[in-house]
Formats: structure tokens, C-alpha cells, sequence
């Protein structure tokens, strides 16, 4: 049986503003943890001397939440994965990552990349440290810091969940890279699913319902090159990109999805608007009870 719990406040005679509101992946994925948290200690120290309230609020504010984090990567997890939906989803690209493998397509593929190279020299390594997953951790928790010390609840929550959404990415590639440990084109290890085209996926499925097409569309495109620039240089198979890019997909948008609205104290902060006798329009704080 759900409870719902609603606290509303009503605010009458307001006018309402639009406001904007590299290489080795398990390596890769360790090195993100690491250079989030000395970025998140960084930017909490940097100005120390000159601001002592920002860096007590900062560290308060990731002391909570990152004691609350293992558990949210684990209901998040539960969340993306035992959709139906999802998993239709995440077999058919596994179906299709097998029948790749096993018809010789993958290879196929490969021969081709190898004599058609397209991207070389900076461009190459530009999508390949854009593509990074420790690039993506690095820029949510800079996302993260600078929030919690200017007291930006919203944008906050953002990152956060964008750290999540990546977190879950990272660990169920390392997870698949470990049991599948198959090599590839260019004879490096671990090759099943790319790390780096999972984690383009999530961001550009998180930025996607957090923002809409303007800023999804391009996010996909530019995930769409790091995929394939990580065929292009015989980093990965085709079938390592095509499984790494569902599963990006399926974990950003079903992360960020759940957590779209803003959250204070538990409590969901929904617009509320009333006609029963005078029109008024505020804030109703939702919460749901099991």
C-alpha cells in the first residue's frame, strides 16, 4: 500500500519568470573515482583563506551525499535494469553484438577501418580524451563542487545524478569487460563493451531529458564520434560499440529520468496551481510512503 504525503504552499500575485533553469577502462574507471575526489577536495580548498563559510558548505554537502551514494547507485542500478523495456533493449543489442562476432562482420568492419582511417593526430586523441570516462567524472564533480559552494540545490542534484548515472555505466562495463575478456582489433584486452562509447551514451542521455534535444542532439553526435573514432583507430569492434552505446543510453536516460525533479529533505517540488476559489500558484512538496 503507497502513501502520499503533499505539503503545499501557496503564493498568491507572483508573476513567473522562465529561468534556463584512455586506454585500459577498468584503469580508466579507477583513475575517474581518483580525480573526482581530488577535484572535489580541490575546488573545496582552492579558496580556503578567502572563504571558510564555501568550504564548510561544500564539505557538509558531500560528506551527506557521498555517504548516500553506494546505496543510490544500487537502487539506480535495480531501476535501469529491471525495466522491461531495458532489458528488451539491452538483449537485442547483446544479440546483435553476438551475431556480429560470430558471422565475421566484426571483422569485416575492422579490415575496412584499417585501410579507411579518418581521424589521425589531434583528432584522434581529442575524441579520445573527450570520450574518456575519467573526463566525464572529472566534469560532473567540478559540476558538483562549484554548485554545493554557491548553494545551487538544483544544479547540484544534477550532478549528482550524473555522477550516478556514470558510476552505474562504469561498473557494468568493468563487470562485462571482465567476464567477456576478449581482445581487440589492435590486440589490447577487455575489449567487450567500449568503455568510452557507454559513457559518451550516459552523458549524452542525461543532458538529453535534463535539457531537451538542443543540447541532447549535439551530445549524441559527439558520442556518435567518440564510437566511432573508437572503431576508426582499432581501439574496439563494432559490436563492442553498438552493445556500449545501449547501455549508456538505457542507464543515463533511466537514471536521469527518475531523478528529473528537484528534491529537498526527500520531498519532491512539483509546481502547484489551484482555481477553487481565488487562483493562487506556488510549490507543493510531494513525498511517497511505502
Amino acid at each position: 500500500m503507497r502513501f502520499f504525503a503533499e505539503t503545499k504552499y501557496q503564493i498568491s500575485n507572483i508573476k513567473i519568470v522562465g529561468l534556463p533553469l584512455c586506454g585500459n577502462d577498468f584503469l580508466n574507471f579507477a583513475l575517474c573515482i581518483l580525480i573526482s575526489a581530488f577535484l572535489a577536495v580541490g575546488c573545496a580548498n582552492h579558496n580556503r583563506m578567502e572563504d571558510m563559510s564555501k568550504k564548510s558548505r561544500f564539505l557538509e554537502s558531500a560528506k551527506v551525499d557521498f555517504a548516500n551514494w553506494p546505496g543510490g547507485i544500487v537502487e539506480d542500478s535495480k531501476y535501469a535494469f529491471l525495466r522491461k523495456d531495458n532489458i528488451t533493449a539491452l538483449l537485442l543489442a547483446g544479440g546483435a553484438s553476438i551475431a556480429m562476432n560470430n558471422s565475421g562482420a566484426d571483422d569485416d568492419i575492422a579490415d575496412n577501418f584499417e585501410n579507411h582511417r579518418l581521424f589521425q593526430g589531434f583528432t584522434d586523441e581529442t575524441l579520445n580524451v573527450v570520450g574518456c570516462p575519467g573526463t566525464h567524472f572529472a566534469a560532473a564533480g567540478l559540476w558538483y563542487a562549484l554548485s554545493a559552494e554557491n548553494q545551487d540545490e538544483f544544479n547540484k542534484q544534477r550532478a549528482g545524478t550524473m555522477m550516478t548515472a556514470l558510476a552505474v555505466t562504469g561498473l557494468t562495463t568493468v563487470g562485462l569487460k571482465a567476464v567477456r575478456d576478449n581482445e581487440t582489433p589492435n590486440g589490447k584486452s577487455w575489449a567487450w563493451p567500449s568503455g568510452h562509447t557507454a559513457s559518451s551514451f550516459c552523458v549524452a542521455s542525461v543532458l538529453d531529458e535534463f535539457y531537451g534535444p538542443k543540447v541532447g542532439i549535439p551530445a549524441y553526435i559527439l558520442a556518435g564520434f567518440v564510437g566511432y573514432r573508437m572503431m576508426d583507430t582499432g581501439d574496439h569492434w563494432a559490436s563492442d560499440v553498438v552493445f556500449g552505446a545501449t547501455l549508456g543510453w538505457v542507464v543515463g536516460h533511466s537514471v536521469a529520468g527518475k531523478h528529473k525533479e528537484l528534491e529537498v529533505a526527500g520531498f519532491k517540488v512539483l509546481p502547484y496551481m489551484s482555481h477553487a476559489r481565488r487562483s493562487v500558484a506556488g510549490v507543493s512538496l510531494v513525498k511517497q510512503f511505502y
